[in-house]
C-alpha cells in the first residue's frame, strides 16, 4: 500500500512512528536526537532587502543553533553517511524571531503526511530487531520518491565537519519585500570555507563522536561561518512536493541574504528546554503550502512534551 488510509497520520501518530523506529528510547527528540548546541552572530548582507522585508533577516542578531545527526538513536556513529546532519538556528529578537531548519539533503522522504507515516511503518523494527525487509521492498518500489533522499546521501562522501557541510531548506518559502514583491525562495546554508567530507580509509579511523570534537576546533580558530542563502523560484518550479528538487536548483540564481558566525558551545539545556519551532517566522516570510511543513510545529511541540 502507497500511504496510510486517508486522514490515519497525524503529528502525534508521526512522533511514536519515529520512536518506534528508533527503537523508544526514552526522554528524547524523535528525530536528530544526537547533536550539540551553539551560539553565534548573523550580520545581513546588502541585498537580503531585495527578497524579504523579514527583520529576522535584514537586522543583525545573535543566534542560538543546534547541529544535529539524523535519527532518533542518540547513539547514531557520526560515521555513519545514511543518516542527515542537521542545522537549526534561530535569527532575530523576542518581536521579530525566525527558527529556520535545514538540512544536508535537498529533499524530504515523503510528500504527505500519510506516505511519511507509511514509510516509518514499514521501518519498525520487528521482534528480531530489523524490519520487515520485503515489506520495505514493497514500499518502495510502490513510492520511488521516497528514495530521493537516501539515494542523494548515498551518492556523496561522509561530511567531516558539521561546519563543512551544505544545509537545504525542503521547503518553498514564499518571501516578501518591502515593496511588497512575493516569491517562493528555498534556504541553502553553504559552508565560507567549503565542503569538507572524508574518504571511506579516513571514515574508518574516525571516532563514533568525532564531529563535537572537530566542531570544538574549529570554532576556536574562528573557522565555521556559513553563508545564508535564498534560492529563487521560477515559473513552474514545484512548492507542494518536498521529494522532489527544483530544476537546476544546484546552478540556479541565489541571494546572499547574510552571514552566521558560530562563537561558542551552549549547553545542551539552552537548546533542549523548547523548541526550534519552525511556525516562528517574522513577517516578510511566510508559510510553505505543503502537507509536511504544515504538521512540523505540532511535531515537535509533542515531542519537546514526551521528552520533559
Amino acid at each position: 500500500m502507497s500511504e496510510s488510509p486517508k486522514g490515519a497520520a497525524t503529528p502525534a501518530s508521526i512522533v511514536d512512528a519515529l520512536q518506534a523506529v528508533a527503537g523508544n528510547p526514552p526522554n528524547i527528540r524523535a528525530s536528530f536526537a544526537k547533536g550539540c548546541c551553539v551560539r553565534g552572530t548573523y550580520t545581513p548582507s546588502d541585498r537580503a532587502r531585495e527578497i524579504t522585508r523579514s527583520r529576522s533577516f535584514t537586522k543583525p542578531s545573535r543566534v542560538l543553533a543546534r547541529f544535529s545527526v539524523g535519527g532518533g538513536n542518540p547513539a547514531v556513529a557520526d560515521t555513519n553517511n545514511l543518516v542527515l546532519r542537521g542545522f537549526s538556528f534561530r535569527l532575530g529578537g523576542d518581536e521579530h524571531r525566525s527558527d529556520i531548519l535545514v538540512e544536508s539533503a535537498p529533499v524530504h522522504f515523503a510528500r504527505t503526511l500519510d506516505q511519511m507515516l507509511a514509510f516509518l511503518e514499514a521501518r519498525i523494527p520487528g521482534p528480531d530487531g530489523k524490519p520487515d525487509m520485503a515489506k520495505l521492498k514493497d514500499f518502495s518500489a510502490a513510492n520511488p520518491e521516497t528514495l530521493n533522499q537516501a539515494n542523494y546521501l548515498a551518492a556523496r562522501p561522509l561530511p567531516g565537519s558539521f561546519a563543512g557541510t551544505t544545509y537545504w531548506g525542503v521547503h518553498a518559502f514564499p518571501a516578501t519585500n518591502e515593496r511588497g514583491e512575493t516569491r517562493f525562495i528555498k534556504f541553502k546554508v553553504v559552508p565560507a570555507g567549503g565542503e569538507i567530507t572524508l574518504s571511506e580509509r579516513e571514515a574508518r579511523a574516525k571516532s563514533a563522536d568525532f564531529l563535537h570534537a572537530e566542531l570544538g576546533t574549529r570554532i576556536a580558530a574562528g573557522h565555521v561561518r556559513f553563508n545564508v542563502m535564498a534560492l529563487l523560484d521560477r515559473p513552474g518550479d514545484p512548492t507542494m512536493d518536498v521529494t522532489m528538487r527544483w530544476p537546476d536548483e544546484d546552478t540556479r540564481e541565489e541571494v546572499r541574504l547574510g552571514t552566521i558566525v558560530i562563537t561558542s558551545f551552549e549547553p545542551d539545556q539552552a537548546c533542549d528546554v523548547s523548541i526550534f519551532n519552525p511556525a516562528n517566522l517574522a513577517d516578510g516570510i511566510g508559510y510553505p503550502p505543503d502537507q509536511i511543513f504544515a504538521a512540523r510545529s505540532a511535531a515537535y511541540a509533542i515531542s519537546l512534551a514526551k521528552r520533559r
